[in-house]
């Protein structure tokens, strides 16, 4: 199984990074929005603590409905009625293209498209220790077949084996790397493999060989079966814990449907097993002691491993008694459980078809006592195993409200029949009546029409205390006052004087992702700048470091006689990609004065987005000319201009805001620059003279994109 996750990790359908931006000393924000949906615009789901999605999915005679209306819904909270207050038919049939759909590049990319209610989200579970060989090669054709069919221009596909953890797991819109991995390991299946590439399945087969052992009362000690019975036990507890896992994982990611593709043999569900903690090697099992190892000279909880067998005795022993002991029959009634309440529904496919014998002729039998283990499984005991797996598939998939195709030899009609299961529902929304109690709400969803089977969530669990329900508008105007706040707050540092300010932007130049580049604009502070030696000018340097503190870029500048403003261009050697970086900017007037260092924390975001804000300012001291500054107090005579990193020609929009982040009625002009080295800045140019003394923001939008610049009047 490790060398499964191995395989999936290097064919990661996506590789997503979480991209934090955060620069205390910048009085700008960027802000990310969610691209607007196409026209014609769908019904808007809300989200409120009250309000509550559901998707059903009705059939008639095992076909979709796709004429129903939000009249023939009925929900039953309990036994309260609710109203339908939003209703859409989803229905997922023309497939957009693999190559033209996008994919998410982020994290937050990602937990943004799975929160979208008529997206599908899709995890593909391959119980590698469950499926043979042979069932792993049959099921790859339909299967890749079935997710080109199956996946929608918005949906999201993972894929997840055993020994894999839920947060391991990466979502893309295409189902084209997990065709390349079934096409290229099409036997990942591990069930009746002879050699194992478990180790620790290889160490319950040299502590428990199947050999007889006379004891010294005369009696013999049969291991017989004792390593199948634990092998067998522990996959079936590591895919059940995994199942467990994945439905907690997914009951946070979203609250609509998820779908679970389960490919599997089935299980056992064992139950304890006192037969498997027996006296063997004519010793009954003990938890392991402490003691010293000669080996090593140190102290060890377990005794040295057997040098004839490589194995170590009481490990063995240990996990016997805790697998004699499972009861898989409860774990998972616990996971259909907690299924239900993450709305997450299962649809189990047995690869083998149409399957005659659960084990082969020649498998050794796992789990009973010596006396009545034989060297093969008796027909009667096979036939009791078989229908045992068919049936955990079977009420797995009933009792999620998903489909199992189990006993059928045509796995492509199997598929086509959970294609026209997850290809048209209809998307309900009500305002709760119960208590925000945070406990689990029982749901009912009828249809009126005669002969209409419907499949829908069968509860939630309810908040737990009551949050003020807002109003699309309201949710906006509380976010932009936040925003604003965040970007305002820098500028009460500009009540006292510093040796030395900074302010930087960094993103990407049209046509180049491969490398970013950094922009900084410093200023010496007036106490600094009249000190000894400061009035005949300095020099400058930069260095910026990445996470391993190994210098990626530096850049210097000489400042003339009289002026303490200073522009650095920072360019990777050989390239800047996106991350977070440490800027350590040195300002020294001569070689035996102290200089003046600063230090900020930078993240470059991935192309192109990008971070931070040049301001220039024109007036009178400045002769009328654009000048760069780092000191963000402007005065009503001058004009200020912001600059934004853009890749694009567009130039987007630009408004001035008050401190609130509420917009105010004076113009603001945005224009596209290019510069000299390439690089290309969005602009957001105001006159001052209308505005009173105060704090103020400028918004430069583009994109579902914004940056917030804020400044202040002063008298």
């Amino acid at each position: 199984m490790t060398a499964i996750r191995a395989l999936l990790a290097a064919a990661a359908l996506l590789a997503v990074s979480i991209v934090a931006v955060g620069m205390s000393s910048l009085a700008v924000s960027g802000l990310s929005q969610a691209p607007q949906p196409p026209s014609p615009t769908p019904p808007t789901f809300r989200t409120e603590a009250n309000y509550v999605r559901v998707d059903a999915f009705p059939t008639h005679d095992g076909q979709p409905v796709l004429d129903l209306t939000q009249e023939d819904f009925e929900i039953l909270e309990g036994s309260t009625p609710q109203k339908v207050e939003q209703f859409e038919h989803v229905t997922i049939r023309a497939v957009t293209p693999q190559d033209a759909q996008l994919e998410p590049n982020t994290v937050r990319e990602s937990r943004a498209f799975q929160q979208n209610p008529r997206a599908r989200v899709f995890v593909v579970f391959l119980d590698v220790g469950h499926v043979e060989v042979d069932g792993s090669h049959r099921i790859r054709a339909p299967l890749i077949t079935a997710l080109d069919s199956l996946i929608g221009p918005d949906d999201l596909v993972a894929v997840m084996t055993p020994d894999m953890s839920p947060t391991d797991l990466t979502f893309a819109r295409k189902r084209t790397t997990i065709e390349g991995f079934l096409n290229a390991h099409w036997n990942w299946g591990e069930r009746g493999r002879i050699n194992s590439v478990d180790p620790q399945e290889d160490l319950y087969r040299r502590c428990f060989p199947g050999e007889p052992h006379k004891c010294p009362d005369g009696s013999v000690s049969d291991d017989r079966g004792v390593a199948d019975a634990m092998i067998a036990r522990r996959r079936e507890k590591m895919t059940i814990d995994a199942l467990g896992d994945l439905v907690t994982f997914l009951r946070g990611a979203r609250e609509e449907r998820k779908a679970v593709i389960a490919i599997s043999d089935g299980w056992l569900l064992f139950r304890p097993d006192p037969g498997l903690s027996r006296k063997l090697n004519c010793q009954i099992p003990t938890l392991p002691q402490g003691g010293f190892d000669p080996q090593t000279g140190k102290l060890s909880a377990f005794a040295p491993a057997d040098p004839v067998r490589g194995q170590n005795p009481e490990v063995c022993d240990r996990d016997r008694l805790v697998y004699s002991n499972l009861n898989d029959e409860q774990a998972f009634r616990q996971v259909l459980d907690s299924a239900n309440r993450a709305n997450t529904s299962f649809y189990p496919i047995d690869p083998r078809g149409l399957a005659v014998f659960d084990t082969s002729i020649a498998e050794d039998r796992t789990g009973l006592a010596p006396a009545d283990a034989p060297n093969v499984t008796p027909p009667s005991v096979d036939q009791a195993m078989l229908a045992a797996r068919i049936n955990s598939l079977r009420t797995l998939a009933e009792a999620t409200d998903g489909l199992a195709i189990v006993n059928s030899s045509d796995l492509d009609k199997g598929f086509k029949r959970i294609i026209d299961d997850l290809s048209s529902y209809y998307l309900l929304g009500y305002y709760s009546t119960g208590k925000l109690d945070g406990r689990f709400h029982s749901l009912t969803v009828r249809v009126k029409r005669p002969g209409v089977a419907v499949r829908a969530r069968r509860g939630y669990l309810a908040a737990k205390t009551a949050t003020p329900s807002l109003s699309p508008e309201a949710a906006a105007t509380t976010a932009m006052s936040r925003s604003a706040e965040a970007a305002i707050a820098p500028l009460s540092g500009y009540a006292r004087d510093v040796p030395l300010r900074l302010l930087i932007a960094a993103g990407w130049k049209p046509g180049d992702t491969g490398s970013a580049q950094m922009w900084i604009v410093g200023e010496l502070g007036s106490a600094a700048a009249t000190g000894d030696g400061w009035a005949e000018g300095f020099e400058v340097t930069a260095a910026l470091l990445n996470g391993s503190d190994t210098t990626v870029a530096t850049g210097r500048a000489t400042v003339a006689r009289n002026l303490r403003l200073f522009k650095v261009a920072l360019v990777g050697s050989p390239s800047l990609p996106a991350g977070d970086y440490t800027l350590s900017v040195s300002a020294r007037a001569s070689s035996a004065s102290i200089p003046t260092r600063e230090t900020m924390h930078v993240a470059i975001p991935e192309a192109p987005a990008s971070v931070g804000a040049l301001y220039l300012r024109r007036g009178n001291v400045t002769g009328n000319k654009d000048t760069p500054t780092a000191d963000l107090r402007f005065h009503r005579s001058e004009t200020i201009r912001v600059e934004v990193p853009s890749a694009s020609s567009d130039a987007g929009t630009a408004r001035l805001l008050d401190r609130t982040g509420k917009p105010l009625a004076v113009p603001v002009t945005a224009a596209v620059r290019d510069d000299r080295d390439g690089s290309r800045w969005r602009t957001a140019q105001l006159a001052l003279a209308p505005l009173a003394p105060g704090e103020y923001i400028i918004e430069i939008a583009h994109e579902g994109q914004r940056a917030l610049a804020a400044f202040k009047v002063v008298p």
